[in-house]
Formats: C-alpha cells, structure tokens, sequence
C-alpha cells in the first residue's frame, strides 16, 4: 500500500482524446506534497506517512506544529495529512512527491468536504414532494409535514429527515480515473467530477477496491532522492590549461558540427 498525496482542487476543464473526443476532468493540483513525519511500528505502533502541502504564515501555525515543521527543515505546511503505507513503502522525512505518483489509466479514490449548501428546507434537503397547491394548505406547501405520533412514543425519533444544515460533509468519490498527469506543472486530470468548492483541499490516493497497477512507482516518485543514500557524482577533472571558454561550453553531441 503506497501514500496517496494532498491536492487543491483548481477547476474543471476538458481534454480531447485522439479521436477527437472530448473528457470532463478535474484539475489538481500538488503544491509541495513533502513528508513532514513517519509513523514506525518500533515507535507508534502502526506504519504511516505524514504529509504537508501547501504553504503557510508562521504566525497562523501553533507551536506544537511549528516545532514539528523545524524539526523536518520544512516551511510550514497549510495542510497536514497522514496516510498509513505498509513497511516497505516508507519515505523519508523531506522526500517531496511529484506528479507521476500516479499514471494515466489508473484509478483512485478522491476524499473532500462537499460544497456547503447552508440551512435547507426538506425538499431541498432529502427531495420531498411538499404539500398540497389546495385543498387547505396555506402558506406551508414547501413545509415537511408531521413530524412524529401522538402521545405514543410522544417524540420525535433521531436522524428524521427534516430541514436543516445541508452540504460540507466529508466524501469520498471512488474508482476516479487519472487521465493525464503534468509532472513540471505539478498537476492532475482526474475524470469526472470531485467533492468541494475550487481551492478547497483534497486527500488523492490508489483505489481500495480495484488492484493497484503494476508500473506505478514504489514505493513513491520523488521530485528529488531524499531517500537515496548514493553519493552525488564528481565533477569532471577539467586540465589546468584548457581555456575558460572551452571548459564552460557544453560538449558537442554526436554529428554535430563545429
């Protein structure tokens, strides 16, 4: 099981396929998803990553997280999120994930807040049909009905639907198909529609009910090696008598001339 990441939600726009058909997408985009701590079974008992995305004032951050964030050597993080991830699939503290975590073709599971809709009446709310147009019904036709019986139980019962808060609710959209992924631009075209207003926060991560694709990387791909412990490769020797101009010129490529 890998990470997912964190995304804001940009908009929707469409694409046109090479027969010239077009698909609704959604835009997200991946603002610095960087892992800011890990969970460790030795430690916490449970194996996950945590992830920071976004960036935010030091003032609008308490104490604990700032702590936090200083520790990794990270900027302070407008959204935290932490995904749990099986043993092999951990990532160091840092490690900043591009794009191409996922791949064109795949499927994931979006999770948003829902657009909030405000107090609402029971046909707007749960789809009543309302009251009469006549007949003796004056100034409630929009109105829910009754409520609840008589002195027998004498209350009404929990979760009746009836007017009230509607939206805002935590979602998850499932088996949302990636359609193209744009590494430099840091962003995803996912199919369809996802829960939440524009600039709102999203959780994006592999589809639970679907087998996960072979050739996605794994454990993760990095926007640098974080995680690699491999040296940085030497410069070039350069001889101490070879002009200025010749040493910072690029090498000629094969069949290029001059």
């Amino acid at each position: 099981m890998r990470t997912g990441v964190i995304a804001k939600k940009v908009g929707m726009t469409r694409l046109f396929e090479e027969s010239g058909r077009h698909v609704p997408v959604t835009v997200l985009a991946l603002e610095g998803n960087q892992v800011i701590s890990r969970r460790e079974i030795e430690k916490d008992g449970y194996v996950a990553v945590q992830l920071g995305a976004g960036v935010a004032k030091a003032k609008n951050v308490n104490k604990p997280q700032r702590e936090q964030f200083a520790k990794a050597e990270v900027e302070p993080k407008a959204r935290v999120a932490e995904f749990r991830v099986d043993e092999d699939a951990l990532l160091d503290v840092g490690a900043e994930i591009a794009a191409d975590h996922f791949i064109a073709g795949q499927l994931v599971d979006v999770t948003g807040h829902t657009q909030g809709k405000g107090f609402a009446g029971a046909m707007k709310r749960w789809g009543f049909g309302g009251l009469r147009a006549t007949h003796g019904v004056s100034l409630s036709h929009r109105s829910h009905g009754s409520t609840g019986n008589r002195q027998d139980p004498g209350k009404v019962f929990k979760n009746k639907k009836m007017a009230g808060h509607m939206g805002d609710r935590q979602r998850t959209q499932q088996n949302l198909e990636i359609v193209r992924t744009d590494v430099e631009r840091g962003l995803l075209f996912v199919k369809g529609s996802v829960p939440g207003s524009k600039g709102s926060w999203l959780l994006v991560s592999d589809a639970v009910k679907v087998p996960r694709p072979a050739d996605v990387p794994y454990p993760a791909s990095l926007k640098q090696a974080a995680n690699s412990n491999e040296p940085a490769p030497e410069p070039a020797d350069i001889p101490a008598d070879t002009p200025a101009e010749e040493a910072a010129a690029p090498e000629a490529t094969e069949g290029q001339e001059g």
